[in-house]
């Protein structure tokens, strides 16, 4: 099972919604609408993507890496670097 197992609909609803944006920004383009307009609507979808993503990395610490710290040692080290390095990969996009 997932960690995400719980949130699995919403995550797929939300995932959705992100790929209806993106298609209106290609038809903004396709349409010729003003650049602002289409960097606003890029902008929004960024900031959907970034809380699925943050959904994800949440049910990941809430299941997987509370699970690994249950089971300590080796296990409980990788995925304690792995949270961390899915974090940095966040933070710097």
């Amino acid at each position: 099972m997932r960690g995400y197992s719980g949130d699995k609909a919403k995550i797929v609803a939300r995932l959705r919604r992100v790929e209806g944006q993106v298609r209106a920004i290609e038809q903004m383009v396709e349409d010729d609408k003003y650049c602002i307009d289409i960097l606003t609507q890029i902008s929004a979808s960024n900031s959907a993507l970034k809380s699925v993503a943050l959904l994800l990395l949440d049910d990941h610490l809430s299941h997987c890496v509370r699970q690994a710290s249950v089971e300590g040692g080796v296990v409980a080290e990788e995925k304690m670097a792995e949270a961390s390095q899915a974090i940095a990969r966040l933070v710097k996009s």
